[in-house]
């Protein structure tokens, strides 16, 4: 769907870094980001942190102009804090909105590379998802499990949902303006990795190009990680409805057909 705009011009650019419990993390994070893409501006949602993060972020904000603060007084998930990101980017008229983890694990100087390929010089892409499972990306300091898991998952996906992404579990993405304006984000209910499922799914169903990039995933050092038993479960059940209703449509096609 993708009409091969210009240059992403990196003052339009929002990247959204969700927190919770983040405190020892954010600030590196935030300073590698507004050094590996200069002029791009950022924006943390924390959901009420009792460590402090949100007065970090504050502070961060305070000596950035083009760092941003919201604040959420409930910790309501993963994908309820994108969303709030997203429509507050889209209030704001940015271009380009990146979805990037605050605990270090998402490299932020590959953004550039990204933002790229959102550019009339790299793929037109609407969505671009920095892969860990492409040909150049990998991860670091993962317990096997994690990863095993991981990669089942996404080649599950691929099986029941019938797409060619290799990691559309990744939580590091790139969106144009004109996907998060046209997936109906008021209707998404998914949290943690579904999440991404869900909107990368819903980009693809909707004709919008999405390439995906060679990332290095390393490991949180600091805090712990969200992953639960119920995140997996809740993606487990809702692409699994996903899969059976592209099968039940393709089925209903092909006896029209026939």
């Amino acid at each position: 769907m993708s009409d091969g705009p210009g240059p992403i011009d990196h003052d339009r650019v929002l990247v959204v870094i969700p927190t919770y419990q983040e405190r020892e993390n954010l600030g590196l994070v935030v300073r590698r980001v507004r050094a590996a893409a200069a002029g791009v501006h950022v924006l943390v949602v924390d959901d009420g942190s009792p460590d402090g993060t949100g007065e970090v972020a504050e502070e961060l904000a305070s000596s950035d102009a083009h760092v941003h603060v919201l604040h959420r007084t409930d910790k309501a998930g993963l994908g309820a804090a994108y969303v709030a990101g997203f429509d507050w980017a889209r209030d704001r008229d940015y271009e380009v909105v990146v979805e990037m983890d605050a605990d270090g694990s998402h490299p932020p100087e590959d953004l550039p590379r990204m933002l790229a390929m959102l550019g009339s010089h790299g793929a037109g892409a609407d969505v671009v998802l920095g892969s860990r499972y492409v040909p150049g990306g990998r991860v670091v300091n993962w317990p096997r499990r994690r990863e095993f898991l991981s990669r089942g998952g996404n080649v599950y996906c691929r099986l029941a949902l019938g797409v060619g992404v290799r990691d559309i579990t990744s939580g590091y993405r790139a969106y144009r303006r004109t996907v998060l304006d046209t997936v109906r984000l008021d209707t998404v209910a998914s949290q943690g990795y579904c999440f991404q499922v869900d909107l990368a799914y819903r980009s693809i169903e909707a004709g919008f190009v999405v390439v995906e990039v060679p990332i290095t995933f390393t490991e949180r050092e600091f805090g712990d990680s969200k992953m639960s038993g119920s995140i997996v479960r809740e993606a487990l059940v809702r692409v699994t409805k996903w899969g059976l209703r592209r099968r039940w449509r393709q089925a209903r096609t092909a006896l029209r057909g026939g």
